[in-house]
């Protein structure tokens, strides 16, 4: 039979543009496989008044064999309602962590790819009051039947997606954006794969930054 117990864990998570006096953070969350330090790098051509944090998903492990490059994810099928709860509960001792060092007035979630689940679900925990959330390359997480009455009020979130991205074939990525439309997500595409897009990113950013 089996059995769980809680036990405290040290989560690890990149910052970019430390600066004292930042006013709007930007939590940035990788895709499956990837990790914090690398992924925070393709966030720096976005202005430095944003205070970026990326957190770094809890599961390690080698992404070829059992040695070399080491990747992260948020989670996997296995114990998922577990994982999904610790995720919540870690992200949301991290905001509280930079809310408390930082004069923070404006909050953005960004999730990429597997992220982008994560980001969704920790929005609509609604632990944290978030300006605004950007789901790229990702569905929505399946088991949110009552996404549409939490995002009520609403405004500023964003599904982007690139034309050729490969975890998406045409059908899938029609469908994908009427569902985000009908959550009153709005659509930003580019031309381009499974990836963050600099350009589309800073273009982004500046129009949710205009609306806060």
């Amino acid at each position: 039979m089996e059995y769980t117990f809680s036990f405290q864990k040290t989560f690890r998570y990149e910052l970019l543009n430390d600066n004292p006096n930042a006013a709007t953070v930007l939590y940035v969350l990788h895709g499956y496989g990837q990790l914090a330090k690398y992924f925070i790098q393709k966030f720096k051509a976005l202005d430095q008044d944003i205070l970026i944090v990326s957190p770094e998903g809890m599961h390690r492990f080698y992404l070829k064999g059992n040695s070399g490059r080491v990747g992260a994810s948020w989670m996997t099928k296995e114990a998922r309602e577990v994982d999904i709860s610790n995720n919540m509960a870690w992200l949301t001792a991290l905001d509280e962590k930079i809310s408390a060092k930082y004069p923070i007035k404006n909050k953005i979630v960004l999730g990429f790819s597997q992220g982008g689940s994560t980001a969704a679900r920790w929005r609509l925990s609604n632990k944290v009051a978030f300006n605004s959330l950007v789901v790229w390359g990702s569905d929505f997480p399946p088991e949110e039947k009552n996404a549409k009455e939490l995002l009520i009020g609403d405004a500023n979130n964003h599904l982007v997606i690139g034309n050729n991205d490969e975890y998406f074939d045409d059908k899938q990525q029609n469908k994908l954006i009427d569902d985000y439309k009908l959550l009153g997500f709005k659509i930003s595409t580019y031309i381009g794969h499974h990836d963050i897009d600099t350009q589309t990113l800073i273009d982004l950013i500046q129009r949710i930054k205009d609306k806060l």
